[in-house]
């Protein structure tokens, strides 16, 4: 059967709790970046972002629990048609009206969120990709299997990158390198490319760290990349240093709900997505920041743990890749607001104000349940 009801009271609710945390966190900070201060001096929790922000919770909500009674199995029937369709929306955005001089959505009238195809990009190559490993599991080790593989997240890559989205396009390469590792890519390959990726992360590090002079780098990099790419990686912009002055001002306990002096006087730039992260340190402080990070730690964890029960390759591969989805999201954020990578504006799952965001990350966990509910089943 493609759809079993009877399957819901087989969910792990462990992670129903977290998502509906995350959710009303996600609320909280949205209304404390967004708070318009009245005449008469009390502030408005219900703003336009808020409300957007629930309609888009209504909806991934629905997705959750349609995907989670799907067979994942059927998945692989749709799969090139999904990374099609995918391919073609990610296309279509250059024939589009720049949007904040970029090209990265589509304004659709019935939908109450600007769709952006390079989130829902991430999870149609997960799908794709565990389908054509499964596939071609016995020729895995072989280069050419690799080169295709390769192919179908580099195609992607390319067109996100062109909208220019560098955050969105540099999590699919984390995901094609663990998924790669779970469906038998060639040893020395998954070598070579944990090695230069190491090497790429390490870089940006000890740029963001301070250890490597940003200015007496620029000369030496600058003859492989563009003068504006590398702007990118400059530690010291306003972006950068606001982000970590909200989190410094939280200290251990935080200023209390709408009680931010920082994120209340509209210091803090895009406090509602890309720095959810700093208005809800600088709110509820250390503790609040460790009770978040603890959230995103056990979803993580059941992610992977579904991986380790999946009683079928497609499934551990999906359900891999998912949980490299989630994680790459959190540290790329958070990394980027403590100062540690650069600010490339990469959403906090499920907190972060996006409709298409929200919708993608609950797709996902839908699929992740719906392998958890079918792990007995062959």
């Amino acid at each position: 059967m493609i759809f079993d009801a009877k399957l819901l009271r087989k969910l792990d609710f462990k992670i129903l709790p977290i998502i509906l945390c995350l959710m009303a966190i996600s609320l909280m900070v949205i209304s404390s970046a967004t708070a318009q201060i009245q005449e008469f001096g009390e502030d408005i929790y219900l703003t336009r972002e808020v409300i957007s922000q629930v309609r888009a919770f209504v909806i991934g909500l629905f997705a959750y629990f349609f995907l989670a009674i799907f067979d994942y199995r059927k998945l692989k029937n749709f799969s090139w048609i999904i990374y099609g369709v995918m391919l073609l929306l990610l296309v279509g955005l250059f024939f589009t009206a720049p949007i904040q001089n970029v090209r990265r959505w589509y304004r659709l009238p019935l939908i109450p969120f600007a769709l952006q195809p390079s989130e829902f990009a991430k999870v149609t190559a997960i799908i794709m990709l565990s389908y054509f490993l499964e596939k071609n599991k016995s020729s895995a080790h072989t280069f050419a299997t690799f080169l295709k593989a390769s192919l179908i997240m580099f195609i992607p890559f390319v067109l996100i990158l062109k909208q220019p989205d560098l955050g969105t396009a540099l999590v699919l390469m984390p995901m094609m390198t663990v998924m790669f590792y779970f469906g038998g890519i060639n040893r020395k390959i998954m070598m070579a490319l944990s090695f230069f990726g190491a090497l790429a992360i390490g870089f940006v590090l000890l740029m963001f760290t301070g250890v490597l002079s940003h200015d007496e780098m620029r000369p030496i990099v600058t003859k492989v990349i563009k003068e504006y790419q590398y702007e990118r990686l400059n530690p010291n912009t306003y972006h950068q240093k606001a982000g970590q002055t909200a989190i410094a001002l939280g200290a251990l306990t935080g200023s209390g709900f709408h009680q931010s002096e920082y994120t209340a006087k509209k210091w803090l730039p895009f406090g509602y997505s890309d720095s959810v992260f700093c208005v809800f340190v600088e709110e509820f402080g250390a503790i609040g920041a460790f009770f978040l990070l603890g959230l995103f730690f056990a979803l993580i964890y059941f992610s992977f743990r579904v991986t380790a029960i999946a009683k079928d390759d497609f499934g551990k591969l999906l359900s891999s890749g998912i949980a490299v989805y989630i994680s790459m999201h959190v540290i790329i954020n958070v990394g980027m607001m403590v100062g540690f990578l650069p600010i490339t504006g990469v959403p906090l799952c499920l907190v972060t104000c996006g409709g298409s965001s929200v919708l993608a990350t609950m797709c996902a966990l839908g699929i992740l349940q719906s392998i958890y509910t079918r792990r007995y089943m062959f």
